[in-house]
């Protein structure tokens, strides 16, 4: 379950967690709809891609606190990201969630 803390709301009640290299390379390739969660040791600069990725995601970038430093919207398939921030966690949302989340929420998971 993906929760904001700080707009008091339920962000997506099912999350995969992605910690081993294969997990976190193959991401949401060739796969349905759902929601990743990217968890490192320590927070990077970590570009994402979305090869073999038929749908838009959004894409939250979170501190080692789990608050939101930076948002990729409507991350559209075929494209490359590079992030202007470090993040120790990196969610993949399905867009079917419209949910309001800002830059300066907390998170839980």
């Amino acid at each position: 379950m993906l929760f904001n803390i700080t707009k008091n709301c339920l962000i997506a009640e099912e999350a995969l967690f992605c910690k081993s290299c294969l997990s976190k390379a193959s991401g949401l390739m060739f796969s349905k709809r759902k929601n990743l969660v990217f968890v490192f040791d320590k927070e990077v600069k970590e570009s994402l891609h979305m090869f073999f990725v038929f749908y838009p995601i959004d894409v939250l970038f979170l501190d080692k606190d789990k608050r939101v430093v930076e948002i990729k919207r409507n991350f559209k398939p075929f494209k490359f990201y590079f992030p202007k921030n470090k993040a120790q966690y990196i969610i993949e949302l399905a867009k079917d969630y419209q949910v309001n989340y800002s830059v300066g929420d907390e998170l839980r998971f």
